[in-house]
């Protein structure tokens, strides 16, 4: 089903979101099936066949390896995750029959694994959408988890030949992109949500398809906003890689010793603060978030930068860096975490996107002015010797 889980996104607007797709169309019948397998095989997580009367369907195992382990850690951390995706189409779970259920996610590769690791020991199959490669709940939003693709997979996949039941087992977070009167309408299936986490699954089966209030909660608790990092700090720091020696080359200008010694005491503080402010942004943020006072992202990430800034205050009073690029970074530090901060609110589970466009048209007019004020003070800095 669907899980907690970044994967490219529209920053700022639910930032959990885009990314390159499917490999084909995924049909499990016909030419289309041998595109699917081969695929599919060269990601070792098709371990065989399964006849049907559509054909020959993959079949993939409950049980993830070190390869799979090892693309979930990589994806984590931006690599590949723009292409971590998996073939649309019907797979076989276990050894399924035509009663066993039908459980749909996205092709996103990690939603994938988790729902099929939630079920050992269990025959199912498993209706994979093409979501251009993006997790459930973002794809929902984005309309690639919709009632059309559903009805379209359904058709595509042969599935009425398939089952003999007529019910599908949708993730919960996909409700927003799937109308299930149409779904019924225009395929003959009975769309039926289950729960939020992948790992409630079991019980949910096993109690005739009846979910407890606690499976319909999402919780944002610190294990999950933990796992967000990664990404979000490879993110900040590629452009980052860029700016701090510009920072550092810039701190050696103007001041009153020479060009290196004058970077080496005003640049490479300044490349202090701005890391500082960065990894307060991608790093603290998440980990604190709870805790922090406000209500808004952008608020919140305001009394993180202010903390941030402070402490750079204490530190370099002791160095001898200069009061005005001192002022500086007390303008740039907040602005920049807020920045990172209001950057998190796709991640989170209790943002909407008419609440980040509230946010986000007087948050980034105050960034702005922080970060062009602080931009300001510090040239001046380099021109006051």
């Amino acid at each position: 089903m669907n899980q907690n889980d970044p994967k490219a996104r529209p920053k700022v607007m639910l930032p959990l979101g885009p990314a390159s797709g499917g490999e084909g169309c995924g049909c499990s019948c016909g030419s289309d099936m041998a595109p699917q397998q081969s695929a599919d095989r060269e990601r070792r997580f098709v371990i065989g066949d399964l006849a049907s009367p559509a054909g020959p369907l993959p079949r993939v195992s409950s049980s993830l390896t070190w390869v799979d382990h090892w693309g979930t850690i990589k994806a984590r951390w931006g690599v590949g995750r723009m292409d971590y995706a998996i073939d649309p189409g019907l797979y076989a779970l276990g050894r399924p029959g035509p009663e066993s259920p039908v459980l749909v996610t996205a092709n996103y590769k990690m939603s994938f694994d988790a729902l099929r690791s939630a079920l050992p020991g269990r025959d199912t199959w498993i209706l994979v959408l093409d979501t251009q490669g993006i997790n459930v709940w973002c794809a929902a939003g984005k309309g690639t988890f919709g009632t059309e693709e559903v009805v379209h997979r359904i058709a595509a996949s042969r599935l009425k030949e398939v089952v003999t039941h007529r019910s599908l087992i949708l993730p919960q977070l996909g409700a927003p992109g799937v109308a299930a009167h149409l779904v019924k309408q225009q395929s003959g299936f009975t769309v039926h949500y289950g729960p939020i986490a992948a790992g409630d699954l079991p019980a949910y089966l096993d109690g005739g398809g009846q979910a407890t209030p606690a499976m319909r909660r999402k919780d944002f608790p610190l294990r999950e906003r933990a796992v967000l990092i990664p990404v979000e700090l490879v993110a900040a720091l590629k452009p980052a890689a860029l700016i701090a020696p510009l920072l550092f080359l810039s701190g050696g200008l103007g001041g009153p010793g020479g060009f290196w010694q004058d970077a080496l005491r005003e640049g490479t503080w300044a490349v202090f603060a701005f890391l500082s402010a960065v990894l307060a942004g991608t790093v603290l943020f998440p980990l604190l978030l709870p805790f922090l006072p406000g209500r808004a992202f952008t608020t919140k990430g305001l009394g993180l930068g202010i903390l941030i800034a402070l402490a750079y205050g204490f530190l370099t009073a002791f160095v001898g860096v200069a009061w005005l690029g001192m002022l500086a970074w007390f303008l740039m530090i907040p602005a920049l975490t807020a920045y990172l901060a209001m950057n998190f609110t796709g991640c989170s589970t209790y943002t909407s996107p008419s609440g980040v466009n509230k946010e986000m048209r007087w948050a980034l007019r105050l960034e702005i002015g922080l970060a062009l004020g602080g931009c300001v003070l510090w040239i001046a800095a380099r021109l006051v010797t």
